[in-house]
């Protein structure tokens, strides 16, 4: 049967809880499970689309076109394993299935209620997974007390009873804080967090603590006493700026461990020597003279986490390469025409996708500095189409522009398609002409890429671009879409509709994003 892993967060957000479960899982499948994610978002929204990165980050794109939060990145990158949407449920997905049953006449004329309504969507989507992986780790959202957590926390807790003892395992996630003045770490705090989740009906079988310093026996000590947990099953989690390092110190505190005695389970000691030498290798670079400066240009850079996914790919092929890429923040609707300063210092620009023409002349700005100074650039998605759009006017000569922002523009670089369907989402197949650039960079002709966009290159415009040295070397699989361009006598200048980013791994980095630092370093 299934193994089952709760965790739960307690006394404040923000503590990690989603790197934590997915170092977790890490772990486990580094002794040779099986291991799977559940996300339970106590939002009401139904999925992350309409969610504004400013306020949530990026939204995380999975091959099967959910539009999930960018924990999902987390656990896809730590755990190395694509999820899709039964890995990411949200309150108003539950809702929404709820009053369509009752639409539908299924509960019988009952009186619909949290309990046993709602709970009981909530545990068919956890007992969905049973048979599936050897473990399945649930990470329910938010902090325990919060009144949207609560169908989450009654479904979770009637899971032991299901599963059974051997078969569920709860992880409380908490903040133990240091006061400075007095040179103490409070567990206070914790405890009374353990308290309510008590009072839900949940009594912990591990605690991990968050603190920016190594626990105190005593502190071990009292927590262990006063919230009913065994020694042994109270484990530090110590602020790192090395994400990487994350399941090792949670491996050397014993977390997989006892997670493995509660659930029965007899495993040989995980292989982490590959994650090791990730670790050790952005050790070194953090502290080495190998240094390039990437500039990230884009809309919400106010808000670095609307561009994760691409931050983690550029650490995964700065660890490839061996050279420390600093990503520079730049807000795009700063650039003006003569005022590029910003770009004069980097090795490199990336112009990544967004929504909405705000800032978007300042990308179309930053693709031509790349061109004119000739530094290495890579544009994804709307970044692409301000490629496409400054190359038209300055180098061809053209009234360019893209009909999502102007739908009269004389030459449409970017239009949508006529095939009725308003998003393309998810992974597709691209072909790469032989002999292209794109094509010696993944080493294939025929690649697998997630998309999210409403908006496609114009097909026909091709050969104008052609002409120009700005070649479309790749392309949906039936041949419609063009999907990627690279322009000829530069030393990387690549557009790709798609986003490379989700499909980057600390244990395989996107050749993309390799072959991008790799021309930024020389």
């Amino acid at each position: 049967m299934t193994k089952f892993i709760f965790i739960t967060g307690g006394v404040v957000s923000g503590l990690g809880k989603g790197i934590t479960a997915a170092s977790l899982g890490r772990l486990l499948k580094a002794r040779g499970l099986t291991v799977t994610m559940l996300k339970f978002d106590p939002y009401l929204n139904v999925d992350s689309s309409n969610l504004s990165p400013y306020q949530h980050g990026e939204i995380f794109v999975t091959d099967d076109g959910t539009e999930g939060d960018l924990v999902l990145g987390h656990y896809e990158r730590i755990l190395d394993e694509n999820l899709g949407e039964e890995n990411d449920v949200t309150t108003g997905q539950v809702f929404s299935d709820v009053i369509a049953k009752e639409r539908r006449g299924e509960y019988d004329g009952s009186t619909v209620q949290i309990v046993p309504h709602v709970t009981a969507d909530i545990k068919e989507r956890i007992l969905a997974f049973d048979g599936k992986s050897d473990v399945v780790i649930v990470d329910v959202g938010g902090t325990v007390g919060d009144i949207e957590c609560t169908p989450f926390l009654e479904a979770v807790r009637q899971c032991r009873n299901v599963f059974g003892k051997n078969n569920a395992v709860y992880i409380h996630v908490t903040l133990v804080p240091y006061i400075g003045v007095s040179g103490e770490q409070k567990t206070k705090p914790t405890q009374h967090s353990v308290k309510e989740l008590q009072n839900i009906g949940i009594q912990p079988d591990v605690i991990v603590c968050r603190s920016d310093f190594p626990l105190a026996q005593s502190s071990k000590d009292k927590l262990a006493l006063f919230c009913n947990v065994d020694k042994d099953c109270i484990i530090e989690n110590i602020t790192t700026d090395n994400l990487f390092a994350v399941p090792l110190l949670l491996e050397e505190q014993g977390l997989s461990r006892v997670v493995c005695r509660k659930l029965n389970l007899t495993l040989p000691e995980p292989d982490l020597a590959e994650w090791r030498k990730i670790s050790e290798r952005f050790t070194e670079l953090c502290v080495s003279e190998k240094k390039i400066r990437v500039a990230i240009v884009g809309k919400y850079v106010e808000k670095p986490d609307a561009y994760l996914s691409i931050a983690m790919a550029l650490v995964h092929s700065a660890i490839e390469n061996g050279v420390w890429v600093e990503p520079v923040y730049i807000q795009s609707g700063s650039l003006k025409p003569g005022e590029t300063s910003a770009l004069d210092l980097v090795d490199g620009i990336i112009i990544p996708g967004g929504f909405g023409h705000s800032g978007f002349e300042g990308k179309v700005i930053a693709a031509r500095y790349a061109r004119e100074h000739d530094v290495p650039v890579l544009m994804i998605g709307l970044g692409a189409q301000a490629g496409l759009v400054e190359y038209a006017r300055d180098v061809m000569g053209k009234d360019a522009d893209s009909a999502e922002f102007e739908k009269k523009t004389p030459y449409p670089v970017a239009v949508r398609r006529n095939d009725g369907n308003s998003f393309r989402k998810g992974a597709f197949i691209t072909r790469l002409e032989s002999g292209s650039r794109l094509a010696a960079i993944y080493g294939k002709t025929e690649i697998s890429e997630r998309h999210r966009h409403k908006y496609e290159f114009n097909k026909a415009l091709k050969a104008d671009f052609k002409k120009f040295g700005l070649n479309f070397t790749g392309e949906s699989k039936d041949g419609k879409l063009p999907e990627a361009y690279e322009i000829d006598g530069k030393k990387f200048s690549v557009g790709v509709i798609y986003h490379p980013e989700y499909l980057s791994r600390p244990t395989r980095p996107h050749p993309l994003f390799s072959a991008f630092v790799g021309a930024c370093k020389k």
